[in-house]
């Protein structure tokens, strides 16, 4: 079974916590800090693995956590970093992240890596907070947590070639006789519901990925039938083989299925008629075929190359696989994504900060603090000390957090919470 899009959920390693140690000095009588700094957590990071060709695994793997940073030592000592957890994904895979719709990555070529949630840093020992004030410091950090997030893998297939047209008209035995795939054959609509690939090997020694895609009908790119999982497998392809039924045994027009085909690429991307072309025309052991021909070239009026042939006997196959790995030769590959100017050059953009903390109140009147930076330094700090609890303090002076409250409302003794952490508001 083809998976194409799966959700996960990625975490880095947390980093490891900071050591809160001394050693014996002659001229410190409470001995000097000594504790050393924690290790870096692992980041999570996707790599490229080319012989893959499915995201099948994502569907019993769905959790990625990468392991936390060793914690710091006596005798200065830094914890160890942890190393990077890497994942193996097919090329062809984009990274979505779930919450924003913010493409993190694009992967398509062997060996390509992203780093899609990073480490935390460690904690630092209580070497760091030494002072002439205070040269025997009891205090160090937690580490760093590592960043999470829910990230929406889709594969979008890597293939030269992609075979389109109306359902039943052949692609799917016109891949089986130049490939070794074994696509699913049957005489009606819809057969093939998920991309097929196979490689071609032309008889001058020349190969290419040729993909069998579900079937297109009118309204595809609306997301009608099958559209939005064909039209996405379609982007990354260098040429498109337009196969037509040219028995037109079901009773439509040729000519009529090419336009409909051909409006539908333009309706989901303007862009996907700029790729090479070619017409293949099916079934031409068929009756009435050959008259249906002459009308269609006619119409054509020879804006696209067209080449007869009959997938079931092998007839015009040769010169029709010649010509396209010269297409694909002389064709080069398509951006995913169009790249501007702008995009090439760094660009400053005044954007609004993100709000350190936020207050809410719950109905049984405590105040609510939340906030990725203030829980960043919350989950940062060693709250079985007690000189740690008074730095926590400090900061969230320093971030406004005091006055915010009392603008609030709040009054000595009220209790306020952060995460599952309460404490009362002295004023």
């Amino acid at each position: 079974m083809f998976v194409d899009k799966v959700k996960v959920y990625v975490k880095g390693g947390d980093g490891g916590n900071g050591q809160v140690s001394y050693r014996r000095e002659k001229y410190v009588p409470d001995g000097g800090p000594a504790g050393g700094d924690g290790g870096r957590g692992a980041s999570v990071v996707f790599e490229v693995e080319e012989g893959l060709r499915t995201l099948m695994d994502f569907r019993y793997k769905r959790h990625f956590k990468a392991q936390r940073g060793e914690h710091g030592r006596p005798k200065n000592q830094h914890g160890k970093n942890s190393e990077d957890m890497i994942v193996k994904v097919p090329p062809g895979t984009t990274v979505v992240d779930d919450a924003t719709g913010q493409i993190i990555a694009d992967l398509t070529e062997h060996g390509q890596r992203a780093v899609i949630a990073k480490g935390g840093r460690g904690g630092r020992g209580n070497t760091r907070f030494a002072t002439p004030v205070n040269p025997a410091p009891d205090i160090a950090e937690n580490g760093e947590p590592g960043q999470e997030r829910d990230v929406v893998l889709e594969l979008k297939v890597l293939a030269d070639v992609g075979l389109v047209g109306f359902p039943s008209v052949g692609k799917s035995t016109l891949l089986s006789v130049v490939s070794a795939a074994k696509p699913k054959i049957a005489d009606y609509h819809f057969t093939t519901i998920t991309p097929n690939l196979g490689v071609v090997e032309t008889e001058d020694n020349r190969s290419f990925v040729m993909a069998d895609l579900p079937g297109l009908i009118e309204g595809a790119h609306e997301g009608v039938g099958l559209g939005h999982q064909f039209l996405r497998h379609i982007e990354r392809t260098r040429v498109i083989v337009h196969v037509i039924d040219m028995s037109a045994l079901e009773g439509r027009d040729p000519y009529e299925d090419f336009l409909k085909i051909n409006d539908e690429l333009k309706q989901y991307n303007l862009r996907l008629l700029e790729r090479p072309q070619i017409v293949v025309a099916n079934k031409m052991d068929m009756p009435d075929s050959e008259e249906n021909l002459k009308v269609f070239t006619e119409k054509l009026n020879g804006e696209y190359p067209i080449f007869p042939i009959s997938a079931i006997t092998k007839k015009g196959l040769r010169d029709l696989l010649i010509t396209i790995a010269d297409k694909i030769e002389e064709t080069p590959e398509f951006p995913l994504h169009e790249e501007t100017e702008e995009s090439t050059r760094v660009v400053y953009r005044h954007e609004k900060a993100e709000v350190p903390f936020v207050i809410t109140r719950d109905d049984d009147g405590t105040f609510v603090l939340s906030g990725a930076e203030l829980e960043r330094l919350f989950k940062m700090t060693d709250f079985s000390r007690d000189e740690s609890i008074r730095r926590f303090a400090r900061q969230m002076r320093g971030m406004g957090v005091d006055n915010a409250l009392r603008e609030r409302g709040a009054k000595d003794g009220d209790l306020v919470r952060i995460m599952k952490f309460e404490f009362e508001f002295i004023d």
